[in-house]
């Protein structure tokens, strides 16, 4: 990790801090929009942290943008940022149009969603379905077909839902007709497709993983501290000495592979294995973690009260959001099989 990168940790995590009272629970403790951390957030430049300066945004990569995301991860903070600076942000920079300002989501059309063109500009008509943040979010980059629409608050109807997490994930009712300016049509060189926007996502939440199981592994050590058991600290047993190791090791190597994806996009190495292996090493993590975590605390773990269920439900959530293990190994199993014996130890070491 970079200097700036490491500043620009220390300061998100006190931002969080203070916005999430003295013990690592976010202020949106049950999926609720944090409005005080979004605007501490804006203030110290994260929001768009990956969109060039010319383009609106802070300039900053993907790494410092993965770095930033973990710490959220780990306060269950109640904020978009994942989906502001890595998706929708990086959607319309990819177009070469300035971001706007203030929290945005993105979505992918599918056949629910229907396009065409009118003398006053382009159609929109159909269903997004469960749309992270979208009735907190000022905008919509919507990727449909190659383009790039931009929602505004007036262009849809919502229907709340949530993830596990009690995080929002709403369905929208689009109807609108969107003029030329909220229409980006991306240049010939343009890296925008929906595999791509995908891949950025299942990234974004193996880096929230990687937080949440930081911080389950943490309270876990500390309850194991205190909870006594014939006379002693539990943590004084060796198997639950074993289970606190196993969730570190799996937490260390999470986060190894999700800043090894991180780099591979920065410096534009094999993403797509990179990526896949990441979301994998998170989705077993967050099984492991979640489980021995449980295991340690007991029955109290799993009450409404206890700071463990913010991260162990938002584990479970986003382990399937972007695509479960099952899904990212069979695209490793795919790259594995079309390298062939002479191309497999190139592409598993990043040789090549």
């Amino acid at each position: 990790m970079s200097e700036f990168t490491a500043a620009l940790v220390a300061t998100v995590r006190e931002a969080c801090v203070r916005r999430s009272g003295t013990d690592a629970v976010a202020a949106c403790a049950d999926g609720g929009w944090n409005a005080e951390l979004w605007a501490a957030l804006e203030q110290i430049g994260v929001t768009t942290l990956s969109v060039p300066e010319e383009l609106g945004g802070a300039g900053g990569d993907v790494a410092a943008t993965v770095a930033v995301l973990e710490v959220l991860g780990e306060y269950s903070a109640g904020v978009p940022l994942a989906e502001t600076a890595l998706l929708a942000g990086r959607l319309i920079a990819d177009c070469g149009g300035t971001v706007p300002s203030g929290p945005m989501t993105a979505a992918v059309t599918g056949p629910e969603l229907r396009t065409r063109r009118e003398d006053a500009g382009l159609s929109v008509q159909g269903t997004l379905a469960r749309v992270p943040w979208a009735r907190n979010a000022h905008h919509v980059a919507v990727l449909d077909n190659g383009r790039v629409l931009l929602l505004g608050r007036g262009d849809f109807l919502l229907r709340q839902g949530t993830n596990l997490a009690g995080e929002p994930r709403d369905d929208l009712e689009v109807d609108a007709v969107l003029p030329a300016s909220q229409v980006y049509e991306p240049p010939a060189d343009s890296p925008i497709s929906a595999r791509a926007l995908r891949s950025r996502a299942a990234l974004a939440r193996a880096a929230l993983m990687v937080g949440a199981g930081r911080q389950a592994l943490e309270l876990a050590v500390a309850y194991a501290g205190e909870r006594e058991q014939f006379g002693r600290p539990i943590a004084k047993f060796q198997a639950v000495q074993q289970h606190l190791a196993a969730m570190a090791g799996e937490v260390l190597l999470a986060k190894g592979a999700v800043e090894a994806a991180a780099l591979a996009v920065d410096t534009q190495g094999d993403a797509d294995v990179a990526v896949a292996a990441a979301k994998v090493v998170a989705g077993q993590m967050a099984g492991v973690v979640a489980s021995l975590a449980h295991q340690i605390h007991g029955a109290i773990g799993y009450t409404e009260e206890h700071s463990l269920r913010h991260s162990t439900t938002r584990l479970w959530a986003w382990r399937d959001e972007s695509g479960n293990e099952d899904e990212w190994s069979e695209v490793l199993g795919r790259r594995a099989l079309s390298a062939g014996t002479g191309g497999l130890w190139p592409l598993l070491t990043g040789t090549r």
